[in-house]
């Protein structure tokens, strides 16, 4: 396996854990009042555009260059960070 594949599996196993934590904090959310509901459905709503930017990212990454490589992976590492970022966020304001 190249370093490209490995680099690629290791984020995609990294969002399939955010993925999992997201459907925690929207089960949480539903068993909160509703007041708190809406204020988490804005921070669940995130976490699902962060996701979703990571997996494109990746797809780009599958399918780039050796030449584009070092670009794409950057982009990859950079919509991982921020998704990471906003589950940590995330957690951190649903325990309140």
């Amino acid at each position: 396996m190249g370093a490209k594949e490995a680099f690629k599996q290791k984020v995609e196993a990294e969002v399939e854990l955010a993925h999992a934590k997201l459907a925690e904090l929207k089960a949480q959310a539903k068993s909160s009042a509703a007041d708190a509901r809406v204020k988490y459905a804005v921070h669940i709503e995130e976490l699902e555009q962060k996701v979703a930017a990571t997996k494109a990212r990746l797809k780009e990454l599958g399918e780039a260059s050796e030449d584009s490589l070092d670009r794409v992976k950057d982009g990859v590492e950079n919509a991982w960070k921020a998704l990471s970022l906003s589950v940590r966020d995330a957690v951190a304001k649903f325990k309140h």
